[in-house]
């Protein structure tokens, strides 16, 4: 469903298992970065009215995952440590695509999104299954639900946007490029990517 080229190493969910107030900390600042990116595309691309409505509830909805993140922490006794680099997040961003047309940079921001919330929707799904607290099992399951939405949200605005056979090529570009960095990065228990 995802597309992903190269799954998760198995062993992240059992350091991820290990790590809660890691995980969740990192977790929270993703929510927020996810939300920022969304209202960002609104602010810089307000003449897409399309991407405006569309985006506008995703705003509310990532912040009221970083508030259930908080309140998870909350519940448990541990505090939102300090945000990290996500090098992740700072590797895809240099295969974004700049210089061409206004509609080709968005589609580039949107295939950039999908591909985080789809590795996202991922780990997500990994947490639900294997992660001991019966609590965030369910949590995380209703999350990886969300994120997958949010995937096809993005992918399928991006396909709306240009040429869809072109917009889906460029995709599986992303796609093979995003599995080289999963490939050089560190298994890490401690972060969603």
């Amino acid at each position: 469903m995802l597309g992903l080229k190269l799954p998760t190493d198995p062993r992240w969910a059992n350091l991820a298992g290990k790590s809660i107030e890691e995980i969740l900390t990192d977790h929270a600042y993703c929510e927020q970065k996810a939300t920022s990116t969304a209202i960002s595309l609104i602010q810089n691309y307000p003449d897409f009215e399309n991407i405006v409505v569309a985006l506008s509830p995703i705003v509310k909805e990532e912040w009221g995952h970083f508030e259930l993140v908080i309140e998870h922490l909350k519940k448990r006794g541990l505090k939102l440590g300090l945000q990290r680099k996500d090098k992740y997040v700072s590797e895809l961003l240099k295969y974004i695509r700049h210089g061409d047309s206004r509609t080709n940079g968005l589609i580039e921001k949107l295939l950039f999104s999908a591909l985080i919330e789809a590795r996202s929707c991922e780990r997500f799904k990994l947490l639900s299954k294997n992660i001991e607290d019966k609590e965030l099992k369910q949590f995380y399951k209703n999350l990886m639900i969300s994120e997958a939405g949010h995937y096809r949200l993005f992918l399928d605005m991006a396909c709306e946007l240009g040429d869809k056979d072109k917009v889906l090529s460029r995709w599986n570009e992303w796609l093979e490029y995003e599995a080289g960095v999963m490939q050089k990065l560190d298994v890490r228990g401690d972060r969603i990517h």
